[in-house]
């Protein structure tokens, strides 16, 4: 076991650190240049202002400066805000993570359920009803989604009822949260309804599933202490590429209701090419991400006994 977490520990500084070169490199590539905006900047100036943000450095030198000040928990000064990446980020992210919160566990706690009905009541309206809602999510975007959330339970219902249900856009309130919230789950909840469909199905027909059956175990204890138990490993295999659906998803939904979160800076440190901004927001992200996964694996590992053998 101990083999199996170092491994996955390895596996994930090294991607972490595959991000950071990727990143700050492709950040250089970039055509333009943060410093020269609307306003004229004088030759002196623009010195100036790169010999402060380390700009003036060859590239190599800038990249190991930086390797070195994210192995501190530097990263760096935002060009646009002047204000460390670090704290702007901690204020902002609250937000989005309240939002992404809120969006994985509808979609799990949905998504599970509604596999679970559907395997359950196969062939049956409310299987036909699940895997509708399914369909949905994986069909229709979450921008898309958002605009006719926003459009039909907001602002048509407002016209038609004389009442708010739902605010058109910001956050604060329960009631502000509902609509970002489903309009960003939606997507993973489609996922893992399908997934835990499958899965369920599979589980049924197992054999120990019919002794137990035959031993006249109820169909609630059948459900609860064999099949559920069984099923739900492979949503966890998901779990990773669920969270960084939502949180990548948050940029987008975001801008949309004009919530106050990271997303805002994101989108407006790559307008202003803040090499900062977006190298320090592009790292947590990633690193966030990373974390997820390795945790998921742990987890999966300590769950599974055979993956620690395969491991």
């Amino acid at each position: 076991m101990t083999r199996y977490i170092l491994k996955r520990v390895g596996y994930a500084v090294l991607t972490l650190f595959v991000l950071i070169t990727l990143t700050f490199f492709m950040m250089r590539m970039l055509p333009g240049d943060p410093f020269l905006g609307d306003k004229a900047v004088t030759g002196t100036v623009l010195e100036n202002m790169k010999a402060k943000y380390g700009l003036d450095q060859p590239v190599f030198i800038q990249y190991f400066m930086y390797i070195g000040n994210v192995v501190r928990g530097d990263l760096g000064t935002s060009i646009t805000y002047n204000k460390p990446v670090k704290d702007l980020i901690t204020e902002a992210f609250a937000v989005s993570a309240d939002l992404g919160t809120r969006a994985l566990l509808f979609a799990l706690i949905a998504g599970v359920l509604l596999g679970m009905v559907a395997a359950v009541k196969r062939g049956s309206a409310w299987d036909s009803f699940s895997m509708f809602i399914a369909m949905i999510g994986v069909s229709v975007p979450s921008f898309i989604m958002g605009a006719l959330l926003q459009y039909f339970l907001a602002l048509q219902f407002r016209k038609v009822f004389g009442v708010t249900l739902f605010p058109v856009q910001g956050w604060g309130s329960f009631a502000k949260t509902v609509l970002p919230s489903f309009a960003l789950g939606l997507g993973s909840l489609a996922t893992v309804s399908r997934l835990m469909r499958t899965s369920m199905l599979d589980v049924l027909s197992q054999d120990y599933i019919k002794t137990a059956k035959a031993k006249g175990l109820s169909q609630r204890q059948i459900l609860f202490r064999h099949t559920v138990r069984n099923a739900i490993m492979p949503v966890l295999t998901i779990m990773g590429p669920t969270v960084a659906s939502v949180l990548t998803g948050t940029f987008v939904i975001e801008s949309i209701f004009n919530i106050p979160g990271l997303g805002k800076y994101f989108v407006m440190s790559i307008k202003d090419l803040d090499y900062m901004m977006i190298s320090g927001t592009t790292i947590f992200y990633g690193g966030l991400l990373v974390l997820c996964t390795l945790i998921v694996d742990l987890l999966y590992g300590f769950i599974d006994p055979r993956v620690k053998l395969e491991g």
